[in-house]
């Protein structure tokens, strides 16, 4: 009884140690959906990517919003132009500045020049189907992050499970190995007593090892779903968690779904995208037409600096039209019809895909769950199996290879089972992902 109770504190000492130097924090499956929607790095990248596309698109304002500078500028010349035009400015010109020997050699002239400029665009037809691009750019943004949240979820269902599917790996293991030490107990007192080889006796000790191994990597496992549950919410302090509820068969209301909805997030991204790509296109066209422009200035003119005596202002229209830029326009413009075609290509490739996948894992839940009856069935007749090789094995007529079989089935058993529970209810959530509008 000692030499049992030694191996039990043995073989939990590495794992209770680990767990003394690291937080157990329980915790459900709600609190990391929380914690990830508030710290997730992927989320924060993709709400960038999103301001970014907006940022984008509140540039475009340009074609209708006015263009207004306000500038200083002083001068100091003995240039004639520049001098007589300084004085006109300044409405100071007299009677003696058209001396021709003053005119032709002006003495040291200063010129300083407030000036508020105003640009207004009134016709920039390309830069409204570049509006329309940014605008289809920025709603592709906000649905993609959209979908990212959506991944995310099902992401951390995922982990949530595997922390849970690696819990029932210890309890298996843990019960298994307390099994093993029991028969090892009755199989070294029949030994004593000349009912068992020490073949056998070694038998059961090899069991027991290898039940052992097992246990301190499902032991592992727990650290590892631990940790990759801190990674998706962004916890540095790396903790082992405890789940808050056991993992078991979940039953998820589907949507029946032939082919994937043209409303799922990702899907209409894909649309957005081959809509802006279509709008470049159309701006690249529209830049063979003319431009309108409107324009104006007011300017304040004096001899000394921040003064303004003399005033003027100047307003007008332009159009303006490039006529050949030596096909550099053209070329630009197939190039935007390719990339639209491509896009559209895309767009009809993601949708065929996600139909095939959509197809591959609602064959793939009919198999889980099968397989789901049928492990329940194996595990089920290895428990019984068990308990009668067992019982036989107390009386002296059961060989201890066929109970040490018994054992290590019955163990595998519950962990198939549980690894097809945590399969099934994985494939569900995937199912309501890609059937998610």
């Amino acid at each position: 009884m000692k030499n049992n109770l030694l191996i039990i504190s043995l073989c939990f000492f590495g794992f209770f140690a680990t767990m003394e130097a690291q937080e157990l924090v329980p915790i459900s499956k709600l609190d990391v959906l929380l914690k990830v929607s508030e710290g997730n790095q992927t989320l924060k990248i993709s709400d960038e990517d999103f301001k970014q596309a907006r940022a984008d698109y509140r540039q475009t304002n340009a074609i209708f919003l006015p263009n207004i500078t306000a500038s200083h500028t002083g001068i100091s010349t003995t240039n004639p132009l520049m001098a007589f035009g300084s004085k006109l400015n300044q409405e100071i010109l007299t009677q003696n500045d058209f001396n021709p020997a003053l005119l032709n050699n002006p003495s040291h002239t200063q010129n300083f020049a407030t000036k508020f400029e105003v640009q207004q665009p009134l016709l920039n037809l390309d830069g409204i189907y570049q509006r329309k691009a940014a605008k289809s750019k920025m709603d592709a943004m906000s649905l993609q992050s959209q979908r990212t949240k959506e991944y995310l979820a099902l992401e951390v269902e995922k982990a949530y499970m595997q922390l849970q599917l690696a819990y029932k790996g210890v309890a298996v293991l843990e019960k298994a190995l307390e099994a093993a030490l029991s028969n090892k107990k009755l199989a070294e007192n029949s030994f004593k007593q000349g009912y068992l080889q020490r073949a056998d006796v070694l038998n059961v000790e090899v069991h027991v090892t290898e039940v052992q191994n097992q246990l301190q990597t499902a032991q592992s496992n727990v650290q590892n779903a631990s940790n990759y549950l801190s990674f998706l919410m962004n916890d540095a302090s790396y903790v082992v968690y405890q789940p808050s509820d056991s993992l078991t068969v979940s039953k998820i209301d589907l949507k029946e779904a032939s082919i994937v909805s043209e409303n799922r997030a990702d899907i209409k991204a894909m649309a957005s995208v081959s809509n802006a790509y279509d709008a470049m296109n159309k701006a690249d066209k529209m830049a063979f037409l003319p431009r309108l422009n409107a324009f104006g200035s007011y300017e304040l003119y004096d001899d000394q600096i921040f003064q303004g005596d003399a005033n003027g202002y100047l307003f007008g229209a332009q159009l303006s039209w490039d006529l050949f830029q030596g096909s550099k326009r053209l070329g630009k413009t197939q190039k935007s019809k390719s990339e639209f075609e491509k896009s559209k290509l895309q767009y009809e490739h993601y949708v065929s895909q996600s139909n095939l996948e959509l197809n591959k894992t609602k064959r793939a839940l009919t198999d889980a769950e099968n397989r789901l009856n049928l492990t329940n069935l194996a595990l089920n007749q290895s428990k019984e199996s068990l308990r009668i090789r067992t019982n036989r094995f107390k009386e002296g007529l059961e060989k201890t290879s066929d109970l040490l079989m018994a054992e290590t089935q019955y163990a595998q058993k519950q962990l198939e089972y549980y690894q097809t529970v945590f399969e099934y209810n994985y494939t569900q959530a995937y199912l309501a992902f890609l059937t998610k509008e």
